[in-house]
């Protein structure tokens, strides 16, 4: 071998492991999302569940976020966007109508739903076991969770007489929103419908508009979560008493928050995005529920709950009520209102 084609020889060797490694594709995961920017607790959580499974953003996955800052006629055109980008899955953020947005731009990319009501009558797959297609995901909405949470405003404040209701209408949450008028009426709540579509409308409600209602329950919205400050901050003007849907909410000033912990649903997006990476069909996955709910009084708005109302402080009414199979429903409570006190000790004021 002359020495042209020996040094030829060596560099092939050396320039072998170099075109193998450049030549492994990292895979591109889209996500849609209603929120400003990725610096949340739902996507820390997102981002921790990848890592536990070796997924590092940058290196070996690439994490490419659309944002439609509280816009949901933005979706169809962030959707296909990611399309054209040719990313490997889909992660939706913000209900049926971001899922919905997203299965519209593609019937091939593998979509994982984080957050929906229900995904088979409001159209979106064929059923919850087998979804079919390339669909899959987890749903949020429980029957019972819709009672429950007016159960609690029930409880703590019995003189009530009326319930304002703030949904989305861009989302297409309906089902939710049927859910609790339902749940409403049958507590014998008159109910008062609020509604705000994007960030603009939401800020431009003046707390005078709850003035025909006595409590208030906000409904579960990807636009809501992200823009909690203002809705607590026009509840708070509004001096009502209000259940919200997650405990973010009570972390950050509100009454109770009652609801399926949404960080942990994220978290365990991590698993379907690796199984799907690894061959796994979306339509073979089954949509799953949440595994774990969060149930939280803020006691410092509890005791300003007490001081501008008439009303009992919403803890001593849950503590001093009868309603022994609510508390029992509370999933992170067990049997009385023992328990529920203990849990009341124990919360950070």
């Amino acid at each position: 071998m002359d020495r042209r084609a020996l040094l030829h020889f060596a560099l092939s060797l050396l320039a072998g492991p170099v075109a193998a490694q450049t030549s492994a594709k990292v895979p591109r995961v889209g996500i849609l999302t209603p929120a400003d920017n990725d610096q949340t607790s739902v996507f820390a959580a997102f981002r921790e569940g990848l890592r536990d499974l070796g997924y590092v953003d940058g290196r070996s996955i690439v994490l490419d976020y659309k944002f439609a800052r509280g816009d949901f006629s933005a979706f169809p055109r962030l959707a296909a966007d990611l399309v054209t980008s040719a990313v490997d899955v889909i992660v939706t953020d913000g209900g049926i109508a971001v899922a919905l947005a997203a299965a519209r731009a593609t019937k091939t990319i593998p979509i994982i739903v984080a957050t929906i009501g229900d995904p088979v009558t409001q159209g979106l797959v064929a059923s919850i076991a087998r979804p079919g297609g390339n669909v899959t995901g987890f749903t949020v909405l429980s029957p019972e969770l819709a009672a429950k949470r007016l159960d609690l405003l029930r409880s703590a404040f019995p003189q009530a007489k009326s319930v304002a209701l703030l949904f989305n209408p861009a989302s297409g949450n309906t089902g939710i929103l049927r859910l609790t008028e339902e749940a409403s009426r049958s507590l014998g709540f008159a109910v008062v419908l609020i509604e705000a579509d994007n960030p603009s409308a939401l800020r431009a409600l003046r707390p005078d508009a709850l003035s025909q209602a006595d409590v208030i329950v906000v409904l579960a919205d990807g636009m809501f979560w992200n823009q909690r400050g203002e809705i607590l901050k026009m509840i708070g003007g509004a001096r009502l008493p209000a259940v919200y849907p997650e405990r973010q909410y009570a972390d950050d000033g509100g009454l109770i928050a009652y609801g399926p912990n949404v960080p942990d649903i994220f978290r365990r997006v991590a698993g379907y995005i690796d199984r799907i990476l690894k061959g796994a069909k979306p339509g073979d996955l089954p949509f799953q529920q949440p595994a774990k709910f969060d149930f939280i009084i803020n006691l410092k708005a509890a005791r300003e709950a007490k001081a501008i109302s008439s009303w009992q402080s919403p803890t001593t009414a849950l503590l001093n009520s009868q309603n022994d199979e609510l508390l029992k429903s509370l999933p992170q409570l067990n049997e009385s209102a023992d328990n529920l006190k203990s849990f009341l000790t124990n919360t950070p004021k």
